[in-house]
C-alpha cells in the first residue's frame, strides 16, 4: 500500500517556486507596457521592433498592442499570445525594464 506523499515529499529538487502573479498590465505609448506583479514589483516591458516576427507579427499593430489584459497572472493578447511571467518578473525585478529584442 502506498502512503500519502506529505507537501514537501512533493516539490521537485532544485525547482523554485513559480513568481507572482501580474496583477496589472497597461499599453503606454511606443508599444511598450506597464506591469505590475501581485508583489508589488513593476516596471516597463519595451519591444523593440525586431520582436515582432511568427505570432508575434499581430502585436506591431499599435491597435493590437494595446489590447494587452491579465489572464491567469500573465500578459495576454487575442490569439492566444502571451508573455513570459517568470522571465518578466526576474528582469523587472533586477532592473525595473524588460527588452524584448
Amino acid at each position: 500500500m502506498r502512503s500519502e506523499a506529505t507537501a514537501q515529499e512533493d516539490i521537485a529538487v532544485g525547482l523554485e517556486p513559480c513568481s507572482p502573479l501580474v496583477v496589472a498590465v497597461g499599453a503606454t505609448s511606443g508599444l511598450t507596457l506597464h506591469v505590475r506583479f501581485e508583489d508589488g514589483i513593476q516596471g516597463t516591458v519595451r519591444f523593440l521592433p525586431s520582436y515582432f516576427t511568427g505570432v508575434f507579427e499581430p502585436l506591431r499593430d499599435p491597435s493590437f498592442f494595446a489590447l494587452a489584459t491579465v489572464e491567469h497572472g500573465a500578459v495576454t493578447w487575442p490569439a492566444e499570445l502571451d508573455l513570459a511571467p517568470d522571465a518578466m518578473y526576474d528582469a523587472l525585478k533586477k532592473h525595473g525594464c524588460w527588452v524584448l529584442q
